[in-house]
């Protein structure tokens, strides 16, 4: 979720961060933002498969390069995995009784690929959709949206082991997975996301080796990159052409990117993070092409997008809905701690410096205000498409009392400030339909393992009981004072 987004400053009518001050102007004064979202603001949360479901072993499903990854020595915190998870597949009905509780009207989940297409080709595997099927209307028979997401990066590994994502051939297997999913749910669920952070699946996985597959080679996240976007297109095409009256829509995580200073050096290291970090999603999807200065950032490290004729064309398939996954923003600076502009090897220095900000268990910056500046931004820049905020959230060292029970004032300032941030952006003109708290439960995070928890429902992974925390009480009443129900 390391992700960038700046505007430069191009006029003297632009903040440092990129939003034109009278756009934030107009949107203050409020006694309280929140109150001014409309009735029709969808609400909701969001998990993904691998991070609640277990049962890795069951009804036929087969193994992932997250299955696989967490088997890696020094991969995963503590060698944790997602064997058992929340054990959300044995607990389904618990865990949607617990999102009509909060009344909430939206749930955003993942499909594992592995469970419903074993070995990611040929055939659905039955049993593996039956869980999706019970889903969808355990949701619709307690008056709550499914809102369906295909891939949150389970890639099954034997479409790993024939290249993964670096494979062109890879986009065109997900096309058909996700024709597979919709043909058993399509008629039920109306809001499609193709992919979840691309940019995490190909940087994290590919280029840092962070998250799985664990490779180390900026090329091969670059072609991941461009063959994700490509799967995108070419699932959007294939489930557009099924005409049923659905809305389709992508994921991206994305923050600001701020110049840590306005020197030449850090301005440019800033333009290179978000460039790398944002653009090279957004521009290809929006206006079909690749930004001119990523392209030349790329070929200086010897990296191309490995484009093909009519990729583009596929890539800019027209979409409903963005998602918008906010967590942080960053400072980034072009000058090293000695004050040299190029690193030993002749290429430019490109570092994060860390600000005297709040920060979450994760460390990362809690900065409510940039995600004002981004939504209003993106409003600007990539104009037509309606946004949900399809992740937002925190991780804190919750403490549990005797009864289980968390008191997580730090989760509910953080998530008040945010949901502010977002009406205020509102209030600037962006167009902003709905929000989704990540996430509902406590659950595996990643390389993290077990040990950071983002949930507003507290997961006892020893006994597997679910206690709302303080975070999910106040979501609920926020949603029911914003509604005028009593």
């Amino acid at each position: 979720m390391d992700t960038h987004l700046t505007s430069p400053t191009t006029d003297g009518s632009r903040s440092p961060r990129g939003v034109r001050r009278a756009e934030l102007e107009s949107s203050q004064g409020q006694a309280d933002p929140i109150d001014t979202l409309p009735p029709a603001f969808r609400w909701g949360v969001a998990t993904s498969s691998y991070q609640i479901e277990g049962a890795v072993a069951e009804d036929g499903r087969t193994p992932s390069i997250w299955d696989t990854f967490c088997h890696v020595p020094g991969a995963v915190a503590n060698g944790d995995h997602g064997d058992v998870a929340c054990d959300h597949y044995h607990r389904m009905p618990q865990d949607v009784a617990l999102i009509a509780d909060l009344g909430l009207d939206t749930y955003r989940f993942s499909v594992a690929w592995p469970r419903v297409q074993p070995g990611g080709r040929g055939p659905a595997n039955p049993a593996g959709l039956a869980f999706y099927d019970r889903l969808v209307d355990e949701l619709l028979g307690r008056g709550i949206d499914p809102w369906v997401t295909l891939y949150h990066w389970d890639l099954p590994q034997e479409l790993e082991d024939a290249g993964g994502w670096p494979n062109r051939d890879t986009a065109h297997r997900f096309a058909d997975y996700a024709e597979l999913v919709f043909g058993a749910l399509g008629d039920r669920v109306k809001t499609w996301t193709t992919l979840n952070e691309p940019w995490c699946s190909a940087m994290l996985g590919y280029a840092y080796g962070l998250h799985a597959p664990g490779r180390r080679d900026l090329g091969a996240g670059i072609a991941a990159a461009h063959h994700l976007l490509l799967g995108h297109g070419l699932a959007t095409q294939r489930l557009r052409a099924a005409g049923s009256p659905i809305e389709l829509g992508i994921t991206l995580n994305m923050a600001t990117a701020d110049p840590a200073t306005d020197s030449p050096a850090d301005r440019d290291a800033a333009r290179a993070a978000d460039g790398l970090g944002n653009r090279i999603y957004l521009d290809p999807l929006f206006h079909g092409r690749y930004p001119e200065d990523v392209v030349a950032d790329l070929a200086a490290e010897g990296v191309r997008i490995p484009v093909e004729d009519g990729d583009l064309a596929v890539i800019s398939s027209p979409i409903d809905v963005l998602g918008v996954n906010y967590y942080f923003g960053q400072a980034h600076s072009g000058v090293d701690e000695q004050g040299r502009e190029r690193e030993d090897d002749g290429r430019p220095v490109r570092r994060v410096v860390r600000r005297d900000l709040p920060r979450t268990a994760m460390d990362w910056e809690i900065v409510p205000e940039s995600f004002t500046e981004l939504l209003v931004r993106l409003h600007r820049d990539y104009p037509g498409v309606p946004m949900v905020i399809t992740e937002n959230g925190a991780a804190f060292d919750d403490k549990p009392d005797a009864d289980g029970f968390v008191a997580d004032d730090d989760r509910v300032a953080y998530l008040t400030e945010h949901l502010r941030a977002v009406a205020r952006a509102r209030q600037a003109g962006a167009d902003v339909r709905g929000y989704f708290a990540w996430s509902l439960l406590d659950n595996f995070e990643w390389a993290y393992g077990y040990d950071k928890r983002f949930g507003i429902v507290r997961v006892d992974y020893d006994t597997q009981r679910r206690t709302p925390k303080r975070s999910a009480h106040w979501y609920r009443d926020t949603i029911r004072r914003v509604r005028g129900e009593r």
